[in-house]
């Protein structure tokens, strides 16, 4: 009996020593595979997926907007005072926000008295107008009977001497320019207050017209529903939701939008490093935070060309939009989503999990079970998504292959592919047991 115990101790202490090593080398001397060691060589069904998470958004939806012409009236930043709750259902006309008035009053009050003295102004140049030319023409009327009386004085000194004669002439000459010269100056005074007028005319209307849009302006303070929906908060450059106390600018006047919630889409961000494998028409399995158990299919309908670093991101991210393909009265704009694009599927390959594949010099590698021993067998690859890789040769279906390399995996020789040993090799890393594989190029899928 202490015999017996003491082989017991002495085998229990093996296998806590060994461990996973130990286990291993029980499960190759019984036979039977542990399935956190060996895995078989299955065929079947093969997708490569870029998962992504993203945020659904209507594609097509009415902005609510601040006043359109607010530049005009030099309100460049105006402050939202209320708005309804973020889902309110609103019919055409319903009060959605309102603007802080405070930015315009003093506005107001700049142009009125503006207007004032353009109204003061304009009267005066009338009056002024008015005053000269009466003058101007009551001269000339002055001068006319001072004309005819030098004509006369000219027609009764035809009898006097020659001296005199001449002197009723000359005068008489003197009068008729001067009276030529007046209605000349009348002419041209004409033409100034004229002028004068259509220069203080013109401020007037201006000032009208300022007052007028400062007054349009102030009145769309009062935001209402151009349509009818359901009111969905616009986010500002840095992604916060504009809300009570936010700042509308006269550039991008959006407050809100009304969305058309038949035709929804998926907004997500993609590395740069996959966004290569991302084309438009690659189909896309939609899932929501908020219901995981609905599925929805969609489909990549827009990549963006130009990346962007979006906050808490340390690398470049594209813009990818993806099309909800079917419609669904539950959703909402804003809602999470998990976007699994598939970038790459057949119908039927062999492929096993990833761990299995090993790299060394470029060359691909598996350790095979063969009966209670372990084969070191190349394999020439494919695609690969995160849990599995194909396996174009090398292998068949239901072989048995190591997750992990055997402890003796140093002094197992190579077993090569007929026709790859003096191959260039298409595979490249370093030796470790995870293969790094570039996926096939966008679009590219085979059925």
């Amino acid at each position: 009996m202490r015999f017996l115990r003491t082989r017991w101790s002495v085998g229990l202490a093996l296998l806590v020593l060994l461990g996973a090593p130990g286990a291993w080398l029980l499960a190759k001397t019984s036979g039977k595979d542990d399935p956190t060691l060996v895995a078989k060589v299955k065929r079947g069904p093969f997708a490569v997926t870029i998962n992504t998470a993203g945020e659904l958004r209507a594609r097509k939806f009415v902005e609510i907007t601040a006043p359109a012409n607010a530049q005009q009236a030099e309100a460049y930043q105006m402050k939202i005072a209320s708005i309804v709750p973020e889902g309110t259902v609103v019919k055409v006309g319903d009060v959605v926000a309102e603007l802080d008035r405070s930015t315009l009053a003093s506005k107001l009050q700049e142009v009125s008295l503006a207007l004032t003295k353009a109204q003061a102004v304009y009267e005066q140049a009338t009056l002024d107008s008015t005053l000269n030319l009466s003058k101007a023409r009551e001269d000339i009327r002055t001068m006319e009977l001072g004309l005819e009386e030098k004509k006369l004085a000219k027609e009764q000194a035809i009898y006097e001497a020659p001296t005199i004669k001449r002197q009723a002439e000359i005068d008489y000459e003197k009068a008729t320019r001067a009276l030529a010269q007046a209605k000349s100056d009348y002419t041209t005074k004409t033409e100034q207050a004229k002028a004068k007028m259509r220069e203080v005319g013109a401020d007037l209307d201006r000032q009208k017209n300022r007052l007028a849009v400062v007054q349009q302006v102030m009145g769309g303070f009062t935001i209402r529903a151009p349509a009818p929906g359901m009111v969905i908060y616009i986010k500002d450059w840095n992604g916060k939701k504009l809300t009570t106390g936010s700042q509308v600018n006269a550039w991008n006047p959006a407050v809100a939008t009304l969305p058309d919630l038949t035709q929804m889409e998926s907004i997500t961000y993609v590395n740069e490093i996959d966004v290569r494998k991302i084309a438009v028409g690659q189909p896309v399995a939609i899932t929501l935070d908020a219901d995981p158990s609905k599925n929805l299919p969609g489909v990549v309908a827009q990549v963006a060309n130009v990346g962007e670093q979006r906050p808490n991101s340390d690398s470049k991210v594209f813009e990818v939009h993806v099309t909800l393909t079917r419609s669904d009265t539950t959703l909402r704009p804003g809602m999470t989503t998990g976007n699994a694009i598939e970038t790459f599927r057949v119908k039927d390959a062999l492929h096993v999990p990833i761990e299995a594949v090993s790299n060394e010099n470029g060359i691909a590698y598996v350790f095979r079970r063969d009966g209670a021993s372990v084969v070191k067998q190349q394999v020439a690859v494919g695609a690969m998504n995160d849990d599995a890789i194909i396996v174009q040769q090398g292998l068949k279906e239901g072989d048995r292959v190591l997750l992990t390399p055997p402890l003796d995996k140093d002094k197992i020789a190579l077993v090569k592919l007929p026709g790859l040993a003096n191959k260039k090799p298409t595979v490249g890393g370093d030796t470790a047991a995870r293969v790094k594989l570039q996926a096939p190029l966008p679009g590219a899928k085979k059925d």
